[in-house]
């Protein structure tokens, strides 16, 4: 890898300790003679212009999963990989957790890292065959139920086929990033992240098929809504969207992969997940204890 000449620095607007972190971080590539961008925040015009304009080499996003989210839906269309700095709670996607940057980033500086690529979904919302909305996501698109806790009725669709119909409070179709995330909790597997696969789980399903499928790469897949009352889409998290009886939304792999910057043997994933799963640093408190 070659020596980087322009990188932006970007952190979550509401941690203090991002804000601060990334000043410092800022100043490290000053002197190293790293021309640096600062955004307030990955919302920030000029960052994202100059993104779109080929002008960096990299982007450090410090925050937490949340963070590394929005930076690698803005980043992979564009080709500029990411590398994150955990000042959040999990952080499970960064790859520097608090404190380590100093270390690490000679090491950025003199090329000696790799790039994961991770797949995205495209989402699109269509009501009577017109488009309502579309989105990208790095972990997961959900069609779950609204205020009214009563479960969906969920058709699932592969390639036009129809797959399976659910009764449950949701359904996720997940990325393997995702399989670590919401799909996880509704009790999903995990896939590597460098799989292309993806995961459809029902979340709470009640009498009907209770297991997540794996799909084959390249599968086109439809989830088609069937209710009286109305539901939800969310697309990693952010806020959700009302879906209606006979909507649909598809899902389909992205053309373009989400670049994270490594510095870590490949075999980091295994490492990670374990120690993840035996301490949850959300709640800080280790399991059995």
């Amino acid at each position: 890898m070659t020596r980087p000449r322009r990188v932006a620095v970007a952190a979550h607007p509401s941690l203090p300790d991002a804000l601060a972190e990334a000043e410092q971080v800022c100043d490290y590539f000053n002197q190293a003679g790293i021309e640096t961008i600062k955004g307030e925040s990955l919302h920030d015009a000029d960052l994202q212009r100059m993104a779109a304009d080929g002008a960096l080499d990299a982007l450090l996003a410090l925050g937490g999963d949340g963070t590394m989210l929005r930076a690698g839906r803005l980043c992979a269309p564009l080709g500029v990989p990411v590398l994150g700095i955990n000042v959040g709670r999990f952080g499970f996607l960064a790859e520097v957790q608090r404190g380590e940057w100093q270390e690490l980033l000679p090491r950025f500086l003199a090329g000696d890292f790799w790039l994961e690529e991770r797949m995205l979904l495209d989402v699109e919302h269509r009501r009577a065959q017109k488009t309502l909305g579309k989105w990208t996501a790095l972990n997961e698109a959900v069609v779950c139920r609204g205020r009214f806790v009563r479960p969906l009725t969920l058709h699932a669709f592969v390639d036009g086929y129809r797959l399976a119909s659910y009764v449950a409070d949701g359904l996720i179709a997940a990325t393997p990033t995702g399989s670590t995330a919401y799909a996880l909790a509704a009790g999903g597997p995990i896939l590597p992240p460098e799989l292309r696969n993806i995961l459809i789980i029902p979340v709470a399903p009640h009498l009907s098929v209770d297991r997540a499928i794996i799909l084959p790469q390249g599968a086109a897949v439809t989830i088609r809504a069937d209710t009286t009352y109305e539901a939800a889409l969310s697309v990693d998290g952010q806020p959700p969207e009302g879906v209606l009886d006979g909507d649909e939304v598809s899902v389909t792999v992205a053309d373009f992969t989400a670049s994270f910057i490594r510095f870590q043997d490949p075999g980091y994933f295994y490492h990670n997940i374990t120690r993840y799963m035996e301490q949850n640093p959300v709640t800080g408190i280790e399991n059995g204890r």
